[in-house]
Parts: C-alpha cells; structure tokens; sequence
C-alpha cells in the first residue's frame, strides 16, 4: 500500500510521519517547513502570556510525542521539502512522484487550492482535523472549545477533504480519555487522531465506514486565526478551565475512537 501524506514539520507531525510509515510500503511525504511562533524569534517583542501558553504546547507536544524525528533512514520514507504556504505555487508536474498512491492523508499542512485540490477530491482524500466538526470548524478549534466550557467537544475529525474547510463529510471523531491538564488533553487528542487513522487504514475498516455530510446547524463557533489574541488567551487561563466538569456524550459523535496512552 503507497500512502501520500501532506503535512508540516513539528514533533506530532514527525511522529504521524513515522507511525503510517509502518503500515505502508512506500510512504510520500510532502512536508512544509513549521512556522516559527514570533516569541521564539524575538522574545523581547512577545508577552509572557503568549509564551507561556506557547510553552504549554510545546510542552505538551514533546510528552506526547516524544521529541519526535522523521526517519528518514527508513527506505520507505521518501519527503519532498518545501517552504511554508508554498504547496499551492508547487505545479503538479513537481509533485507527480508523490501523486500516485493508494491513500491520501492531509494533516496540518496549508490550505490545498486550485488543479491539486480537484485531484485529491477525486482520490477521496482523507483530512485530519483537530477539532470536532461540524461543533467546532476553522482554527484553533480545541482552544475554543475549552474556552466555550464545551471539553466534550475536544477531538479530532476524520473527514474526507472538500473545497470548504473543514467542511467535508465526516468519517468519524477520534477522542481521549487522557484528562490531565487541558494542554495535554488536546494534544492527546491529536494522538488519538494519529492511531486511529494509521490502525483503520491497516484493518481496512476506514474505507467501511459512510461518511457522513456536515449538519451545519450544529455548528457552534468557526473560528478564524485573528480572534486567538493576547486578550483572548489571557481570559482563558483566567477561567481555570476543568476539563472533567461535563458529561461526556458520545451521541454527538460519529464511529468515535478512543486512544488511551
């Protein structure tokens, strides 16, 4: 089985990298270089609130997913390197090595437009999405749904990739039981997500499964990058969010998997 997978370059991202490397036989990577967070670059010029909850995720990530590296030793592994929000300017003659495989896996790479988006539309393209949608769409989903007081709504969506974002039928919810602290727990969701998909693809039941359309009445917040400010984030730790302080109901979500570290 030859699985294509866009994505980025951070811990997780490395470590999905080397998880699907074990269930294929030839694993395509096309892999954006990781935008730097602005306090890291300039630290004098960024608030200790912005660092701190960035240093809470990174954190986060690095329990999570072990300080992860691609291997790229592995003879299965073959990644094409590009500079970030640069995949759209990328012709499909550059990419053709890399658009030839049985499954397509989108995760935490830039937004797809134009010839290459129809392409992996009719490859029946699968997209990760950390959050739960159709509750939670656009970005930083999780952050908004603990804000909301909505912790039963922190997951990932496996659903297959539309023009929209976010907005294609849904597969399933990947989900954790890790209820730790709140950074924790939504990075382990992305885990949850992570597993979830590599096991389904191994077992053949991802592809037994009927995605589902969006119900967009359900939806609660779509979120967009300018709304997660200083101002926001400091409300939000104000808030001391409890990430037990709801029942959980499992109802709301579809062919849900859960992955217990």
């Amino acid at each position: 089985m030859k699985i294509t997978l866009f994505t980025s370059n951070s811990e997780r991202h490395n470590y999905l990298i080397n998880l699907l490397a074990q269930i294929s036989e030839k694993l395509f990577v096309i892999q954006e270089s990781k935008i730097i967070p602005q306090f890291t670059l300039n630290p004098n010029k960024t608030s200790s609130i912005m660092k701190k909850y960035f240093d809470n995720v990174n954190n986060a990530q690095s329990k999570l997913f072990n300080n992860s590296y691609t291997n790229i030793k592995k003879k299965n592994i073959k990644v094409l390197p590009i500079p970030s929000n640069d995949l759209n300017k990328c012709s499909m003659s550059l990419l053709s090595d890399f658009l030839k495989s049985d499954i397509y896996i989108i995760f935490g790479g830039a937004y797809i437009k134009g010839e290459l988006v129809d392409f992996l539309i009719k490859q029946k393209a699968i997209n990760i999405h950390a959050g739960v949608s159709p509750y939670y769409r656009g970005t930083d989903c999780n952050f908004w749904a603990l804000y909301d007081g909505n912790p039963h709504l922190v997951g990932a969506t496996i659903h297959l990739l539309s023009k929209g974002l976010d907005s294609g039928p849904v597969i399933y919810h990947a989900m954790s039981n890790l209820k730790t602290n709140p950074f924790e727990y939504t990075m382990s969701t992305v885990k949850s997500a992570f597993h979830s998909v590599a096991e389904r693809i191994k077992d053949g039941s991802i592809f037994k499964i009927k995605p589902t359309d969006q119900d967009k009445s359900k939806e609660i917040r779509y979120s967009r990058k300018n709304e997660f400010n200083e101002k926001i984030v400091k409300k939000y730790f104000d808030k001391e969010i409890n990430i037990n302080n709801k029942n959980f109901d499992n109802s709301l979500l579809k062919e849900p998997f859960f992955y217990n570290d």
